[in-house]
């Protein structure tokens, strides 16, 4: 069977390169969108750079151009106002013009839907992320609200502290509550690349985290 071509935005980043290198592992193609190519060594013929910026609609449509799912584990850039509902926003536009459904992001333990019974810990975290960032737990939250609202096969996965370790451990999906306090990025690349081709989690926001 013909392997899905990926789009990736934040594949440089600390989650992002397990990601990347899973996707490897598979045989999947990739388009990644890099800010300073000239900084990055793809390393792999499976692998084409595409520079640009999620902020930037043109960048984003170059991007996912013949691609058939979207991967995003962006990060928010230090010193630059939150990313998320921009880079969000021009995916659902980008994605719309060009005819492609599945779009599969990562976002933080702050984010709330109407099904969350989330436990008095990440109450807890999500009251904090509020408190000492702000500007940038709000726009995690418009993120979820404009996917809620788009026609795209997305899902968006909640994650706590993400261990940058190549082990793995036992690891469980959850729609309500965050039971476990890390997720290694392994077992988070190996999740993300699963979604690909699983349908259980369309427009849902599982958590997604290392059970104790």
């Amino acid at each position: 069977m013909k392997k899905h071509l990926v789009a990736v935005i934040g594949g440089t980043g600390k989650s992002g390169q397990y990601l990347v290198q899973h996707l490897v592992r598979k045989g999947y193609p990739m388009k990644l969108l890099v800010r300073n190519p000239e900084h990055f060594t793809p390393g792999n013929s499976l692998i084409k750079i595409v520079k640009g910026d999620a902020r930037d609609y043109n960048a984003v449509d170059a991007l996912i151009k013949d691609c058939t799912v979207v991967i995003s584990t962006l990060g928010q850039p230090k010193g630059e106002k939150s990313i998320f509902s921009d880079a969000t926003g021009n995916m659902i536009k980008a994605m719309h013009s060009n005819g492609i459904k599945r779009y599969i992001v990562t976002t933080g333990l702050s984010v709330s839907t109407p099904f969350d019974m989330k436990n008095k810990t990440v109450k807890a975290a999500t009251e904090w992320m509020y408190e000492y960032y702000p500007e940038t737990t709000l726009d995690k939250q418009k993120e979820y609200e404009l996917l809620t609202k788009s026609n795209l096969d997305w899902t968006l996965v909640r994650l706590p502290l993400i261990l940058q370790t190549l082990e793995t451990f036992p690891t469980e999906a959850n729609l309500n509550d965050c039971k476990g306090e890390n997720i290694s990025a392994t077992d988070l690349a190996e999740f993300l690349v699963s979604e690909i081709e699983d349908e259980h989690f369309l427009g849902k926001s599982p958590f997604l985290y290392n059970k104790k």
